[in-house]
């Protein structure tokens, strides 16, 4: 620090405490005066040599841990330090899918074509297919429920009568599904009967309930195509869905933020509930007037917010398994969708939803 630094500040209102023995600068005091102030001796580097009097009382006052020292300037003319700027925030993040996107449509497209080519050229293909996924997606359940919670539901009693109930929804509707359900509950109990008693409630119990959840559900789709106009309910059930997920997806990655059930399922928002209920009630409109025999355009947005919220809702069904499971997905059979069952999920319970509301609308004929 220089003698220099010692003037007058430039700031307004600041003064400086007289040295003993130095006559102060201003009016009373002439410029002879002014000459003959003694200069204020420089503070030595070295901390041993020539030490002043405040230099002394500042080093004893932090000696002492005195407040109104540490942590202060020593000296009343030397500035603070600038406090660190603090960094500027990073710039938002993109949203980005979770899921390989270019797998996930090449698979849709690729499933979506061999639905459409056996469900228009041969009926008792489209339900083979009907009853392939059902057993694929048993096999994901069971295999799931025995590896993560121990649960040994009986895969082939749930096999063979899954397989059965879509026939005889099929060919026999209503009435054959139930009894083909009912057969089938009956055969998990007996079949379980084979093992040590001990997990038989529990493994029967799911058993049942995978009976109902999978191949019980899809009969509904079997059901759907016994109608003269059958393909054409199909596809409109299988429509609806789709846009329905699209539009949720589409909605919810753009504008979501409001979550709609976060202990559930933390990625769906409830714009994306409305993009879904949107979506398909336009996409319900336009099949119901230019698909379905005697159909109208307000039956359509009738369907389309029916489907919307059993797709969602059975979305969600699924999401409580995995989670109660603590797994992400059902199976990898479908690069980019994860299994069969995570892609039946919305699927399964729409069917009944969709069938009983064509019926009411147009007929079963």
């Amino acid at each position: 620090m220089n003698d220099s630094s010692w003037g007058a500040p430039q700031g307004a209102g600041y003064r400086a405490a007289p040295e003993m023995g130095a006559a102060p600068a201003g009016p009373a005091y002439d410029v002879h005066e002014a000459q003959q102030t003694r200069p204020m001796p420089n503070v030595p580097d070295v901390p041993d040599a020539g030490r002043d009097v405040e230099a002394d009382a500042v080093g004893r006052d932090r000696r002492n841990g005195d407040a109104a020292h540490v942590g202060g300037p020593l000296f009343r003319d030397e500035m603070p330090q600038e406090p660190m700027s603090t960094p500027l925030p990073s710039p938002p993040q993109k949203k980005r899918a979770g899921r390989d996107l270019r797998a996930a449509i090449g698979v849709g497209v690729g499933l979506g074509a061999v639905i459409v080519a056996s469900l228009f050229f041969v009926k008792a293909i489209f339900v083979g297919v009907i009853a392939l996924a059902v057993v694929v997606g048993l096999w994901e359940l069971t295999s799931r429920l025995r590896e993560q919670k121990g649960i040994n539901a009986p895969l082939v009693p749930l096999a063979v009568g899954g397989a059965a109930m879509v026939v005889a929804g099929y060919a026999r509707g209503a009435e054959g599904a139930w009894v083909a359900m009912a057969l089938t509950a009956l055969a998990v109990l007996i079949w379980r009967m084979t093992e040590p008693p001990e997990g038989y409630l529990k493994d029967v119990t799911a058993g049942v309930f995978a009976a109902f959840y999978v191949p019980f559900l899809a009969t509904f789709v079997a059901m759907m195509l016994t109608s003269d106009d059958g393909p054409w309910r199909v596809l409109t059930f299988l429509v609806l869905t789709v846009v329905s997920d699209t539009g949720a997806y589409a909605v919810g990655w753009r504008f979501g933020t409001h979550k709609l059930a976060p202990r559930i399922s933390p990625g769906k928002t409830r714009e994306g509930l409305l993009g879904a209920v949107s979506f398909a009630m336009v996409a319900g409109a336009l099949c119901m007037e230019f698909l379905i025999d005697g159909g109208s355009w307000w039956q359509g947005l009738l369907l389309g917010l029916a489907v919307a919220v059993s797709a969602t809702l059975g979305d969600l069904g699924e999401s409580m398994i995995k989670r109660d499971l603590g797994i992400k997905d059902m199976g990898t059979l479908l690069p980019g969708h994860g299994g069969i069952m995570d892609r039946l999920d919305s699927l399964l319970p729409t069917a009944p939803v969709v069938w009983l509301l064509l019926v009411l609308f147009v007929g079963s004929g």
